[in-house]
């Protein structure tokens, strides 16, 4: 069973305000397993930062992560690692901007007939957005 997972590098946020780009800065991914195998692969780090947290996972059965990242990509445009040489061939990073996740929340919001649509972004809401677009389709019968 593969398993989703949105992950957060603080220190990869601070480098990406830095150098121009927003600090929303997220690594998607999918592993093999569960819950251990996402934390050795947090363990293991991208673009040289260590710190990385896991923000959100799901399962999604046979899912790979060419098939989320092609998903996720016709949505948002990754981040080029050949661009940022300190990702170094990190696929997967993901650049946000409030602007994008809020208009999708309020969207959404509005759909589900809620009246206040007064709300502040939390880190929680981005990976929601990044995991709604990265994971597969639905099944009619689901």
């Amino acid at each position: 069973m593969a398993t989703l997972f949105v992950a957060r590098s603080a220190n990869l946020s601070k480098w990406a305000s830095d150098v121009g780009l927003p600090k929303n800065i997220f690594k998607v991914g999918v592993v093999e397993g569960g819950a251990d195998a996402v934390a050795a692969a947090l363990a293991a780090g991208w673009a040289a930062e260590k710190d990385w947290t896991l923000v959100k996972k799901v399962e999604v059965g046979d899912w790979t992560e060419e098939e989320a990242l092609e998903r996720l990509s016709a949505k948002e445009k990754p981040v080029d690692p050949n661009y940022y040489p300190r990702l170094r061939g990190a696929a997967g990073v993901y650049k946000l901007t409030p602007t994008t996740v809020g208009n999708h929340l309020i969207v959404a919001r509005a759909m589900a007939g809620n009246e206040s649509l007064d709300f502040k972004l939390k880190v929680a809401d981005y990976a929601n957005y990044l995991i709604q677009f990265a994971q597969p389709p639905k099944a009619a019968g689901e």
